[in-house]
């Protein structure tokens, strides 16, 4: 009989963004084939600590994993290939178990961005996602609009700013570009640090906000139209799912609105014509290729009333729950949820 591939699961994370990782990966867990694979909940606490969970996924939801002890067994990644795998620490022994697939379902630092990815890497481990350095040039919305800008994809007009640098160069950079403006953490995700400014006393305490997150700040043009989402999936041969758009009532899209849709909507398929819809996906593959992306990721563009395609960014861990806006649009391109997590699984031990 056939051995079961054993995947590890991570979920936390030291990041921002650790919430919204419980929320993904209890959605992932859930629809999972346990009858297909030997599933490994590695749980990272805010703090950085790892674990090997054994208890109820519930308890990942509403965030008291942590809490059950008895549930708990240290672990450690070895970066050694011919261990290739974990190395746990039981109460009367140490072991070693063997992983055939990573699945990291960790938003922004210390997870998106190319450092867990990178010690995986390390472990001889595959990835059932982006790699090391397509994390990190996704992550990094500087270099990320630099590369796609020369693979012919439109950008907007922007300037980063690095915390030592006189606050003057945005204040010109502004003056000249016109409001609105959007200030940005370079490396940061979830929308955490953004602000929409539009006045010049609105400026400095963007500014302050975004370096809250990051050393570095890039403030962008606003883009007139709206924005749309892209789902992509795939290593050489790609698959697209439904375009969807986000309808604001006003301002952006920041991190409240993500997660809770307040005031704002989601369409999925996008209220676009054909060819529109076709300009998006065409833009949103040349970006995930120019980037380095493998197995899947979401690519953010904005629409203008007229002229180009404009790229905003790349989620390389989108949020996964059953109502999240990767799935949602692989569901309406006739992809269920269950089977899209197996196929990412698949595509992740792909040579």
């Amino acid at each position: 009989m056939k051995k079961k591939p054993t995947l590890a699961v991570l979920f936390g994370g030291n990041s921002p963004e650790y919430s919204v990782s419980l929320q993904s990966a209890y959605a992932v867990l859930t629809n999972l084939d346990g009858e297909k694979y030997h599933i490994l909940p590695l749980g990272i606490t805010q703090t950085g600590r790892w674990y090997l969970y054994s208890g109820a996924y519930e308890h990942i939801a509403t965030d008291t994993w942590a809490e059950a002890l008895d549930h708990l067994t240290p672990v450690a990644v070895s970066p050694d290939p011919a261990v290739h795998g974990l190395l746990a620490l039981f109460p009367h022994e140490n072991r070693v178990i063997p992983l055939d697939c990573a699945l990291p379902i960790l938003h922004g630092a210390n997870g998106e961005d190319g450092t867990v990815q990178g010690l995986f890497q390390l472990a001889g481990i595959p990835v059932a996602g982006c790699g090391t350095l397509a994390s990190a040039l996704c992550m990094d919305k500087d270099r990320a609009h630099k590369l796609a800008k020369l693979a012919g994809v439109a950008v907007p007009r922007s300037l980063v700013l690095q915390a030592w640098e006189d606050p003057q160069r945005a204040a010109d950079f502004a003056q000249q570009t016109g409001y609105p403006l959007f200030v940005k953490p370079v490396n940061a995700g979830s929308s955490y640090g953004i602000s929409q400014i539009h006045r010049p006393e609105e400026l400095r305490p963007a500014l302050d906000l975004a370096l809250e997150y990051d050393t570095q700040v890039i403030l962008e043009e606003a883009i007139p139209g709206f924005e749309v989402g892209c789902a992509v999936m795939g290593n050489g041969e790609l698959f697209v799912g439904e375009v969807d758009e986000i309808e604001l009532s006003g301002g952006f899209f920041n991190y409240e609105e993500k997660y809770t849709l307040k005031t704002s909507r989601i369409h999925c398929p996008a209220r676009i014509s054909e060819s529109d819809a076709v300009r998006i996906k065409a833009a949103a593959q040349t970006v995930y290729r120019a980037l380095g992306c493998r197995v899947f990721a979401r690519v953010d563009l904005f629409l203008p009333p007229q002229g180009k395609v404009v790229f905003n960014e790349v989620n390389t861990i989108p949020g996964f729950t059953a109502h999240s806006r990767y799935p949602g649009m692989m569901r309406a391109a006739g992809l269920p949820f269950d089977r899209l997590v197996e196929k990412l699984v698949e595509l992740g031990v792909q040579k």
